[in-house]
């Protein structure tokens, strides 16, 4: 007799959960010291034969022996190791109090280092850029350390991620190449408009703590770059002119570090320049090439030079309507030629090999539901697969490019390694993770194609049904959806990359349908630009093709459909439950952005324009209008200090209802901001799961 499946707990599929590491695949920490594959675990770190077996290299208890300092090594895991130098037997530990270089072959400590408030560590020169009472300062390498800045505020940020993040920014410090000279961002935001956060656990009363927060429409911080030179003890400053409503970003070194590249937006977001500036002067050298569009230019890589020609550099663009790569003359500031070509995004570059003049890159050449290794030949722009083929895959590059460490999955394969080897192609197997859930009742996942509301785009989504589905019954079923840019649900890795959450539902009855609409990523820019001017609408139209779907489903009950997401998701679920009332009975949405003239500046108006510039958008889009439309069960929560959409956004929806005589559900996790975090998202999914039991089943 067959032993009874399990059935699964939160505590087991949510990140929060006290079993949700032994429920899933197997980890594997990969990294290469040069062109040896290093395996990182928790105690230990070994090297990985051509074969796949291991050997020590050393252990903490090792490291414990050279450091000599008995509460030294406290709480420190080997997985946060890195070998910063290719040519020597040196791995990087960091520890509460210090950066240590480890020589492995004498077990012995040969750099020590503070790393308090550090913000980047150079391996060229073993300087250390470190925030200290708001400013900028550089520790050197013998210890002395050196102010950078002395008007450091609230208001005036040093060496920090600027522009919200975005535009693919997510540092503030940029090492030269010889670590001679470090670039930094100095963000001036005293006009920015402070929102009114608030710490509700400060004793014994609550404390303000505002958020600076420029909306749609309002005043921006302004960003300049400065460049400090270590042998000269001196700071200059980029001649950018009047930085009023410009935007910085994507900033890389000429491999002699006397030149610093990045790319210039103005705040409409439809005009990028690439341009090079003088190190020593700060003057600008040439604009190298400059990009319009009619809706929106959004930079997200810096350039990559070839390490085989310091004149040549490889450049992202949209241009043609899909992410690829263009080779330009670093000294004419010319393009040479478009280097990769097609209906496919580049995701990433991985590396370089040297000796074959060729790129490593990720891409979705394939098949849009799946990511691939590829190596571009950079002369003859050649591009061969370089993986399996199945699934979709990451990888990392050895120094000398001529192997990488993949890391795969599948619908059907939780988790594996292959090692490849980027000039004869041949790939070496290291292991598959096993199925952490073979033991339980797992769902039934399905994935398929519709047609979008145009009629011709084809969309991608994943079913999840319960393990002991039957087609002759009904079931509740939930739409899951997020919708918004620079995101996909849909992918070829295991399970169809279906979120836990789903297969709890599931488990509970329940059909979970999720699509990604116009809008979301990588399917090239006509795709992502649909939504231009008009967010939600285009999105809306492409779910409720779904939702028709669902209709033509037997065993779906049309009468008990949900709907649930979360930030633009939670956005797109009032939006689908106001428009189209008689449809959804049950909604859950989770920080919902209400009215985009509520939302930050550099995201809202690169897709909607100004309030001013884009009134009829605005008002079309914004769901305070909508409340009186509200008429199925609707649970609203928030993190009361969220950051990225403010709780401003919930108060003015619970009031146009309370206006309107609609009567959403509302709860709020004080002290969270935009998703909840560690057990408590265990909580959260308890939550909406129990909204669902009680208004939609």
């Amino acid at each position: 007799m067959m032993a009874q499946l399990k059935q699964f707990t939160l505590e087991e599929l949510n990140f929060g959960g006290t079993r949700y590491n032994e429920m899933s695949p197997e980890k594997r920490y990969y990294i290469w010291c040069g062109d040896k594959l290093v395996r990182k675990y928790v105690d230990k770190v070994v090297s990985v034969a051509e074969n796949g077996t291991e050997k020590d290299l050393f252990s903490l208890d090792d490291l414990q022996e050279a450091l000599g300092n008995e509460n030294g090594l406290i709480g420190v895991s080997l997985l946060n190791v890195e070998f910063p130098c290719d040519d020597k037997a040196l791995a990087l530990v960091l520890t509460p109090e210090e950066r240590l270089l480890y020589d492995y072959k004498k077990n012995k400590i040969v750099f020590s280092q503070k790393c308090r408030g550090s913000l980047e560590w150079c391996p060229s020169s073993y300087a250390d850029a470190f925030s200290r009472d708001e400013n900028l300062w550089v520790r050197m390498s013998d210890g002395q350390e050196r102010q950078l800045t002395k008007d450091g505020s609230r208001e005036i940020v040093y060496g920090r991620s600027v522009h919200r993040n975005e535009f693919g920014i997510t540092k503030g410090t940029f090492w030269s190449p010889n670590g001679k000279r470090l670039a930094f961002y100095r963000m001036d935001q005293s006009m920015v408009t402070d929102y009114p956060q608030v710490n509700t656990f400060s004793q014994p009363i609550a404390t303000f703590e505002p958020d600076k927060y420029p909306m749609a429409g309002q005043c921006s911080h302004k960003v300049t770059i400065g460049i400090y030179d270590l042998d000269k003890d001196t700071v200059s400053w980029l001649a950018l002119g009047d930085v009023t409503n410009r935007y910085f970003t994507n900033v890389s070194w000429a491999p002699d570090g006397k030149s610093l590249y990045l790319i210039e937006l103005n705040r409409d977001q439809n005009h990028a320049e690439l341009a090079q500036y003088d190190a020593s002067t700060g003057e600008k050298i040439r604009v190298v090439c400059t990009e319009e569009d009619e809706k929106y230019v959004e930079p997200l890589h810096p350039i990559a030079f070839l390490p085989w020609d310091k004149d040549k550099f490889l450049h992202w663009s949209q241009k043609d309507g899909y992410w690829h790569l263009y080779l330009y003359d670093a000294k004419k500031g010319e393009c040479l030629k478009k280097m990769t070509t097609g209906a496919w995004v580049i995701t990433d570059i991985l590396g370089f090999n040297e000796m074959t003049h060729s790129v490593i890159i990720r891409a979705n050449k394939e098949n849009v539901l799946q990511y691939n290794l590829y190596v571009v030949d950079v002369e003859s722009g050649n591009v061969s697969l370089l993986d399996n083929g199945i699934g979709s895959h990451d990888g990392k590059v050895s120094s000398n490019g001529k192997y990488v460490i993949d890391q795969w999955s599948s619908p059907e394969v939780p988790r594996a390694w292959e090692k490849l080897n980027t000039e004869d192609k041949s790939r070496t197997s290291l292991g598959e993770s096993a199925d952490p859930w073979k033991e339980y009742a797992v769902p039934v996942f399905k994935q398929g194609t519709l047609k979008a509301a145009d009629g011709c785009t084809d969309l991608y989504y994943r079913m999840v049904l319960p393990h002991d589905f039957d087609e002759t019954k009904k079931y509740p079923t939930v739409l899951y959806v997020y919708g918004g840019p620079h995101a996909h649900n849909i992918e070829a890795t295991w399970h169809w990359n279906s979120r836990s959450w789903e297969t709890y539902m599931a488990q509970k009855g329940y059909i979970v349908f999720v699509m990604d609409n116009r809008g979301s990523e990588n399917r090239g820019k006509e795709f992502e630009q649909a939504t231009f001017r008009q967010l939600g609408q285009v999105e809306m139209q492409d779910q409720m093709k779904g939702v028709e779907y669902l209709y033509s489903l037997p065993y779906v009950d049309n009468e008990r459909i949900g709907v649930h997401g979360w930030s633009f998701g939670g956005f797109m679920t009032i939006t689908l439950m106001t428009n189209h009332p008689n449809v959804f009975k049950v909604g859950v949405a989770g920080g919902p952005v209400i009215d985009w003239s509520k939302y930050e500046v550099m995201y809202t108006e690169r897709y909607m324009d100004t309030p001013e510039q884009n009134p009829e958008g605005y008002t079309k889009t914004s769901l305070v209008e909508k409340a009186q439309d509200l008429k199925g069960r609707l649970l609203m929560v928030i993190g009361m200090n969220d950051p990225v959409v403010v709780p401003q956004n919930a108060m003015v929806f619970l009031n146009a209802c309370n206006e309107a005589g609609t009567y959403p559900d509302f709860y709020v996790y004080p002290g969270e901001e935009h998703n909840m975090q560690g057990h408590m998202s265990v909580h959260l999914h308890e939550k909406i799961t129990r909204y669902f039991e009680d208004y939609l089943k």
